[in-house]
């Protein structure tokens, strides 16, 4: 793990491989080691950059509420100190927000993005109360409280048993959460605002990825963009983790869509 100083805070990140750089953005109460079954079978191919969001594994978590720009923010500036000037970005749940407001606003160091279980919908009216239900949880009863009623959702419903290791592996990446980074991050999304335009306005190439027992975002909310630039691809049997629930079908789609931009 190597940190650097970006936008003001210290960045944890891991990479792998050689070749076209791809970017890889964990989702809530995750790390880079999310990627720790997907990462090497790209890195065959690919340079894979995958780092720690602000509030979440090494990297700095300061007090207070975040904003899904400021960590898109984080994301740029760790780029151009690595001096990566084109990369491909894909974004897990809360990284797939990050990832949309950065296509946004720094769309010329990108020659491709990507949703992975992740929406450009902002949160409903009920999913702002569970935000701050979250972070009441988190005060009054711990992060590792709040991340055992967490990961369990993740995963589809029949892997909670036959892929207990991978569960497992999930809240031990989830309790090593600094608490005020995840109550900063679950206020973060909370305000995100509606993206949907950036997908259907862009002009780049666009993964879209959906498990297909995802109980976080069903497939309607991440299939929101169509035509010959988008790129759709249904994990059979996952549910918001195909990272670890499939890993070989996610990096072969992965790989799929890198050749399309050759």
């Amino acid at each position: 793990m190597t940190s650097i100083l970006a936008n003001g805070i210290s960045v944890a990140y891991q990479e792998q491989g050689q070749g076209p750089t791809i970017v890889l953005l964990h989702g809530f109460c995750g790390s880079s080691a999310y990627w720790e079954r997907l990462a090497p079978l790209l890195s065959k191919e690919y340079r894979v950059v995958m780092p720690d969001l602000r509030g979440h594994g090494a990297s700095d978590a300061p007090v207070g509420p975040y904003t899904i720009e400021q960590m898109a923010d984080d994301i740029a500036a760790l780029m151009e100190q690595l001096g990566v000037s084109e990369y491909t970005l894909l974004g897990h749940s809360l990284g797939g927000y990050i990832a949309l407001s950065l296509v946004e606003r720094y769309s010329s160091r990108l020659n491709g993005f990507g949703l992975i279980h992740s929406t450009p919908y902002p949160d409903s009216e009920e999913a702002k109360v569970k935000r701050l239900k979250a972070v009441e949880k988190i005060q009054n009863e711990g992060i590792n409280a709040f991340v055992d009623g967490l990961v369990p959702g993740l995963f589809a419903p029949i892997h909670l048993q036959t892929m207990a290791q991978d569960v497992n592996r999930a809240r031990e990446i989830g309790y090593l959460t600094p608490p005020q980074g995840a109550q900063g991050a679950a206020l973060a999304m909370r305000e995100r605002v509606d993206r949907r335009e950036v997908l259907t306005q862009s002009d780049f190439p666009i993964l879209l990825v959906a498990g297909e027992n995802d109980g976080v975002i069903p497939l309607e909310r991440t299939f929101t963009a169509e035509g010959d630039r988008v790129f759709k691809a249904v994990i059979k049997g996952a549910g918001h983790m195909g990272m670890y629930e499939a890993p070989d079908q996610l990096a072969a789609v992965i790989s799929d869509f890198m050749r399309n931009l050759a």
